[in-house]
């Protein structure tokens, strides 16, 4: 029988929009690859819980051992940075929410990597004039997805429990391609890159857009996590400060792949 590999050792890792509570959630996921995966400062990057949509909260054991795992982790001596979304804005209110022990909230945070360079993290919203003008239509949208992914489950679309094997549905994948088709693009992306020059930061990393990217915008780095209900990526940091984008399919990659789930690198 052969032995499990070691989980990659990682100077920091970023990770947003688990949507946890919320029906596309995919906490399994989550869990298989913070298991293969190991860091000194874990970064999550907005709407890690779904708390805006108002309809039913699908909560599971999973999810709960999500944030199990990070609070181990964070007694352990890593460093867990919650930084908050539009869909877990209510952290932001002071008093109103208590994260677990040893977890820092920040809106907004100055990374600063191994090789020097200054990166400004946060969820992303607060470039997204969308949430100004269409606040009740995001809502609306949330909702309107959420009931079409009911329906899927009830068709058996969707494979339970959340732990099992990675299965995307028709309409999964129709959902996916409709997201696609309203996901946030230039505009957004450059005003995130222009307060990242803001503060003299060399890059942004954000989440927020469900579009994970790795690359340059007008001489500054543009890094989108992506999310864990359609892309299921996040952004690593090496112990030589280089970034990279890793793609995740358990049932691809059971164990630590870099070479394989590694999609960009800078």
């Amino acid at each position: 029988m052969s032995q499990p590999l070691s989980p990659m050792r990682l100077r920091s890792l970023f990770l947003s929009d688990l949507h946890l509570g919320a029906r596309a959630a995919r906490p399994g996921l989550v869990l298989d690859f913070l298991a293969a995966h190991d860091a000194q400062t874990i970064y999550l990057v907005g709407d890690i819980l779904d708390l805006w949509h108002g309809g039913q909260t699908h909560w599971c054991d999973t999810s709960e051992a999500v944030v199990t795992e990070l609070s181990q982790r964070a007694r352990a001596g890593t460093r867990v940075v919650y930084l908050a979304g539009n869909h877990d804005a209510v952290m932001r209110e002071p008093g109103v929410a208590r994260l677990p022990e040893g977890w820092e909230l920040r809106e907004a945070i100055t990374h600063r990597a191994a090789d020097g360079q200054r990166y400004l993290v946060l969820h992303g919203d607060q470039a997204d004039s969308r949430i100004f003008r269409f606040h009740i239509m995001t809502r609306i949208g949330s909702r309107a997805e959420a009931a079409v992914r009911a329906l899927d489950e009830w068709l058996g679309g969707q494979q339970k429990p959340s732990h099992a094997p990675f299965h995307r549905s028709r309409i999964e994948r129709w959902i996916a391609r409709f997201n696609g088709w309203f996901v946030m693009g230039g505009r957004f992306e450059r005003r995130l890159v222009r307060l990242a020059t803001a503060v003299d930061a060399q890059g942004v990393i954000c989440g927020h857009s469900h579009r994970p990217a790795l690359r340059e915008i007008a001489g500054t780095l543009y890094a989108n996590c992506g999310d864990w209900v359609d892309s299921f990526t996040a952004l690593t940091e090496s112990h030589d400060g280089a970034l990279r984008l890793m793609s995740w399919r358990p049932d691809v990659a059971t164990a630590p792949q870099p070479a394989g789930a590694r999609v960009l690198e800078v």
